[in-house]
């Protein structure tokens, strides 16, 4: 990251800051070895400082952070200063590596480190992000991230791609014990009550980043956790802006399709009038997939045919693939000098740092699948086989070398992100939006078009997922794939259907899962008694999906421009509200939607509702904020509410959106004085909007009537607001 001058506008920060390096000067001074290095302090962006000692690791994440950051909207945040003095901060480099302490408030909650699970609030934790195939509550994950943020607004990144670990207030240190205390220890008889979590006050943040010779820590401020977010988001670049055939329905077909197959499941959709936007082809469609060679197999003896084909019945193809060239591939030689020291499944491994091989990767891609009119990619595997297993070897070793310089262990972190970003920039140098699925990411991602997908699978967790995937810039989806009983199936349906990306995922069925649910009698045609009402049940759920393409639209359109995620816990909206700190099974959609999945375990499930009024989005049901309910969550409807005060623009649903689709809307409000709602509005496929080619279609109500103000530089019509509904 390039050094800067200070540089900040406002009088009392820069004063202030001044201060904060002085006691920092005269704490290294007196308090510290001579022998360590001296710490520098910059102001890197509006509210972001960055304080590096030593010599950090070359091959940092934000290294490769593909965005500029966004300082004019990042200049309209609050000044809120930090809510301690960086005097306080203490970074050590000893012969272990660097160790970083960090003030902790006895009240702040803390949450972060990417996208994690079975944890949610993380004070009080020992969390090790690191990536993995296999999610642990260790902090081992997908989408590892060194990041954490706080309710007491503000956020730490240390930009390493070392395995960190962060004592979450955790572990009490030597100058912390009263030797005066008297306090007799009851005696205890069980292994529970011995190794039980105790918090303490007054603890610290300690951060061990092993084997470096130094470090960069960077420090985000915010008036709030959500502002320290948006922060987060702004500084790497704005939100990603999915294309609006992204919000619609992805089906992937099973994994040994042949292109007749491929075409008679098109046809069954459209012929059934069911929605659906993208196809997903699975491995089947290598000559070679475990490596891979991203050579259509003989199953498609004409893959153009099929790509026109389906082009013609407005569906979008998504191709399955991982990073791992087998020798068959075209490029494999070319990649050869420029791979890891180890294979995977006999298969190179690219050194995505080196940009002649993200090139020579990127150029057979963009030659023969992009130009040839696939949409997006599904990358697999880019994370690391499970190392709390044994015999889960699948993956590079951490001592494998890269000709970049680059070590096993840093790749693992960044992977992910490298092979997603180098195939993203792709469709962004050809002006044309994509949403790729992938399984590993790291930090300063938040621009990039990807969907995270893991092939666990507990209900509970996936719900969970979308939450805690929204601290760092991430977005989860929660596919349909296996379903033990009608109900788990429905209960699965939706929650894909409010989550990021829709996704069914049929990989080892023959017949769509609403055909048949058992997978063995699915792949024997054998049809399922209810297969008809389930077929209506999913059409119409589908459809519920499509007609809030324009709202989730607008949601991440903030996104892209505030920083706000369009899919965040309900800590981030209601931060004096304790109540909601340990909430992960609700989340906010856009600004004006409460989401309540549940699982298939009950019909009904305690509902928590913040601050105000609320209401039911199906019954119109009102709720007083403040309260839990137990709400039965009926199977024919998403399980949404809103916020008194709200307007929602709801579409005619269509079975498909293509680049000239023009949504129907009907603008519900909901209760008295509603707050103005702003479409956003663009041609849904370019990067144009980036260049000022968009409107903003702002709704207001104004004596008991809607109105409609249409401003910007788009000269199309996406949306065409045809009534309006007041519901009280």
């Amino acid at each position: 990251m390039a050094s800067s001058t200070w540089q900040l506008k406002n009088n009392y920060e820069h004063m202030k800051i001044k201060i904060c390096i002085s006691l920092l000067m005269v704490l290294l001074a007196n308090g510290i070895s001579a022998h360590q290095p001296k710490i520098k302090i910059q102001s890197i962006a509006p509210g972001v400082i960055k304080l590096t000692m030593g010599t950090p690791d070359k091959f940092s994440p934000y290294t490769f952070c593909s965005e500029k950051p966004k300082v004019e909207e990042m200049n309209q945040l609050s000044n809120t200063p930090l809510p301690f003095d960086l005097k306080d901060v203490v970074v050590r480099i000893n012969s272990r590596g660097v160790q970083i302490r960090i003030p902790l408030n006895d009240e702040e909650q803390l949450y972060g480190f990417g996208m994690q699970i079975g944890t949610f609030e993380q004070r009080g934790l020992r969390k090790r992000p690191v990536a993995n195939d296999t999610p642990s509550n260790t902090g081992f994950t997908h989408a590892p991230q060194p990041f954490y943020v706080s309710t007491a607004g503000y956020g730490v990144l240390v930009n390493s791609s070392r395995y960190i670990t962060f004592l979450c207030g955790t572990n009490q240190e030597l100058s912390q014990q009263n030797p005066n205390q008297n306090e007799q220890d009851k005696l205890k008889f069980s292994t529970q009550e011995l190794y039980a979590n105790q918090t303490q006050k007054k603890m610290s943040m300690w951060i061990d980043v092993p084997t470096a010779a130094g470090v960069e820590v960077i420090f985000f401020q915010g008036k709030s956790l959500l502002e320290s977010v948006q922060r987060y988001n702004l500084f790497s670049g704005g939100g990603a802006m999915p294309p609006m055939w992204g919000l619609g329905i992805k089906y992937r077909v099973k994994g040994d399709f042949n292109q007749d197959a491929v075409s008679k499941m098109a046809t069954y959709f459209r012929d059934h009038q069911i929605p659906c936007d993208v196809l997903g082809l699975e491995p089947g469609w290598h000559s070679n997939s475990y490596s891979c060679s991203y050579v259509w197999s003989d199953k498609f003896p004409h893959p153009q045919e099929m790509i026109d084909e389906l082009k013609e019945k407005d569906f979008r193809i998504n191709l399955w693939e991982h990073a791992y060239v087998n020798p068959a591939a075209p490029f494999y030689k070319d990649l050869e000098p420029m791979s890891g020291s180890f294979l995977v499944w006999k298969g190179l491994v690219p050194d995505f740092v080196n940009p002649k091989a993200a090139a020579i990767f990127a150029d057979y891609h963009e030659k023969n699948l992009v130009d040839k009119g696939i949409s997006s990619f599904k990358l697999d595997e880019c994370d690391n086989s499970n190392i709390m297993d044994a015999k889960a070897t699948w993956g590079f070793p951490d001592m494998t070398q890269f000709p970049s310089g680059i070590d096993g262990e840093q790749m693992h972190q960044l992977f992910g992100s490298l092979y997603a970003n180098t195939l993203a920039a792709i469709y962004k140098k050809k002006n044309q939006r994509t949403y790729f699925d992938y399984r590993s990411s790291n930090v300063f991602n938040s621009s990039l078009p990807a969907v995270l997908y893991s092939d666990i699978y507990g209900h509970n967790d996936y719900i969970s997922m979308i939450s805690t995937a929204s601290f760092g810039g991430l977005l989860w989806s929660p596919e349909l794939r296996d379903t033990r009983s009608e109900s788990d199936f429905i209960r699965r349906l939706q929650t894909i259907l409010v989550a990021p990306q829709a996704v069914v995922d049929s990989w080892f069925l023959k017949n769509v899962p609403w055909f048949q649910l058992n997978r063995e009698l699915n792949n024997k045609d054998i049809k399922y008694e209810n297969a008809d009402q389930l077929e209506i049940l999913v059409r119409e759920l589908f459809k519920e999906r499509m007609s809030l393409i324009p709202y989730i639209y607008a949601a991440f359109a903030d996104y892209h421009e505030k920083g706000i995620p369009p899919f965040r816990p309900l800590v981030m909206d209601y931060p004096d509200d304790r109540k909601v700190r340990s909430i992960a099974n609700q989340f906010m959609i856009g600004q004006n939607l409460m989401a309540t999945p549940t699982t298939m375990d009950s019909t009904a499930r305690t509902v928590y509702f913040p601050a105000g009024t609320w209401y039911d989005y199906n019954t119109l049901r009102q709720y007083t904020g403040g309260k839990s309910y137990l709400i039965e969550i009926n199977t024919d409807k998403l399980p949404l509410f809103v916020k008194d005060g709200s307007i929602v623009p709801v579409a005619a649903p269509l079975n498909f959106v293509d680049d000239k689709s023009v949504f129907e809307i009907t603008c519900k409000v909901f209760g008295n004085n509603p707050a103005p709602f702003t479409l956003f509005e663009d041609d849904g496929i370019t990067y144009n909007f980036q260049k000022g080619t968009f409107n903003k279609i702002v709704l207001s109500v104004t004596n008991g009537k809607g109105s409609i103000e249409r401003k910007g530089n788009f000269k199309g019509k996406r949306y065409d607001i045809k009534d309006w509904k007041f519901l009280k």
